[in-house]
């Protein structure tokens, strides 16, 4: 689905965007996809205008995609997301010495085609259910680089891990003893161990994971006991040590200092003969959802990482560990855009517009979750002179359904298009279908081309699990 001009049109100079409003959001032209850090953008790397001054991603007309495919849709930028997967792997094999591998924490955005791009660049995959494992399964990554996290896994769901061949992420006593029991297998169970480092971030208190109260990973003051327990069950392998201190962050310092506390832990194993090799950072590198955030780049935090890594070991005299980290907004998140059409109007007189789109919180449910904030361009007017103000509202029956508020716009009208920047990391994933409605399609880009990875949900899918009791249909 070429458009009819591939050119860029350049950034507005007017940093209030009056002259060009939809421009503003688009990198300079003269930077090559590789030398730009894709967290660090609010537009996907291969955003353009074209020349009927039109939103272009990956080569296609976004309005032309609403026009095949309908909307809301999901628009994936496969350039951005590659770009995103080889900036983490080319960093840490240029400032890590050791072995490493990087994992796609795929709870951003798990399906299909995702799982196997993330895979086809090397990466391998985070899963924190048996669904998420059963997609990566499908898509084709190896049983090597599968690692399974979760607070409360079931049976079923350890069975589906021991069965892969994949390392089970140990988060707490239950789950230990439950692996310790099940000696079915004809080989140990290779495990990693979540830990607690107890350090905090600025972030969301929902998204904070590293600090001491919260329900996820050990102790620290119950390791030697956990140590101890595995010491004595030959049929727990455990290889690794893992934390997380959260998501969306800015700030440097944490994920240094956690390398320095991972690596205490690992010296502490070590007075119990355990054969861990890997040690796990984790994720949580931010990405720019609005103008003034300012998140590090993919090379920054992977060059503070390994740096801090290769010191602790130094330090502690210990030989350099396999290097994980699982990075998953910052992987996915900039590379898509959601698509929505215009609908109604209300003007309550001096107080606000709202302007009412085709979706809203069960595409999107970060805004009235987590008060996420968006920036959003009408894509079939880019040029347009920034005309009112608007307070963009979902369709649902909530008064709390509200993607973005007080945002300027070029003047609209019923059936015009706007994306949502940014919209890659927890919008899919934790779609719903409140008040019945169907789930979006979503298209990948690539080149010109547009591929539908995830159809659009009907009615019928909507009532396909529905069970009418025989007594109510007389």
């Amino acid at each position: 689905m070429p458009t009819e001009d591939n050119s860029y049109i350049m950034l507005s100079t007017d940093p209030t965007g009056v002259q060009n409003s939809g421009h503003q959001y688009l990198s300079s032209p003269t930077n090559s996809l590789d030398n730009r850090s894709p967290n660090q953008e609010l537009l996907p790397l291969t955003a353009k205008v074209n020349s009927r001054d039109c939103l272009e991603i990956g080569g296609c007309d976004v309005t032309t995609l609403v026009e095949q495919f309908g909307s809301p849709l999901y628009i994936l930028d496969e350039a951005t997301l590659r770009t995103a997967c080889q900036q983490y792997r080319d960093a840490l094999a240029r400032y890590y010495p050791g072995e490493f591998l990087v994992l796609y924490a795929s709870k951003a955005w798990n399906c299909l085609a995702i799982c196997a791009i993330a895979a086809s660049e090397g990466l391998g995959i985070d899963v924190v259910s048996g669904g998420e494992l059963y997609t990566a399964k499908t898509a084709g990554v190896s049983a090597d680089k599968l690692y399974f996290h979760g607070n409360n896994k079931s049976i079923a769901e350890l069975d589906l891990g021991i069965e892969s061949g994949c390392t089970i992420v140990v988060d707490n006593w239950l789950e230990l003893q439950n692996l310790a029991d099940m000696t079915s297998t004809a080989k140990p169970i290779r495990i990693m161990l979540r830990t607690t480092p107890g350090i905090e971030c600025h972030t969301h208190d929902y998204i904070r994971t590293g600090h001491l109260d919260n329900k996820f990973g050990f102790d620290p003051n119950d390791l030697d006991k956990v140590f101890a327990f595995i010491s004595q069950h030959q049929t727990l392998n455990c290889i690794g040590l893992h934390a997380h201190i959260g998501s969306q962050i800015f700030e440097r310092q944490p994920h240094k200092d956690l390398a320095g506390v991972l690596v205490d832990y690992w010296s502490k194993a070590k007075s119990y003969d355990l054969p861990i090799q890997e040690l796990n950072v984790g994720g949580g590198l931010g990405i720019r959802y609005i103008e003034s955030d300012d998140p590090p780049s993919i090379d920054a935090w992977v060059k503070g990482v390994c740096e801090a890594l290769v010191a602790a070991c130094e330090e502690q005299q210990l030989p350099l560990p396999k290097l994980l980290c699982e990075p998953g907004r910052s992987i996915v998140g900039p590379a898509c855009i959601t698509a929505y059409t215009i609908g109604s109007r209300k003007i309550v007189p001096g107080i606000r517009t709202y302007l009412a789109v085709d979706g809203g919180m069960s595409d999107n449910p970060r805004p009235i979750t987590y008060q996420s904030m968006y920036r959003v361009v009408v894509a079939n007017r880019m040029s347009a002179p920034l005309k009112e103000t608007v307070t963009l509202a979902g369709k649902h029956c909530e008064s709390g359904d509200i993607l973005i508020q007080e945002t300027t716009l070029p003047q609209t009208e019923p059936g015009d298009i706007v994306t949502v920047m940014g919209t890659g990391a927890y919008n899919y994933s934790m779609a719903s279908n409140y008040n019945r409605v169907p789930r979006p399609a979503a298209v990948l880009v690539h080149k010109g081309e547009a591929h539908l990875i995830l159809e659009r949900e009907t009615y019928q899918d909507l009532i396909r699990q529905d069970r009418l009791p025989q007594r109510l249909t007389a």
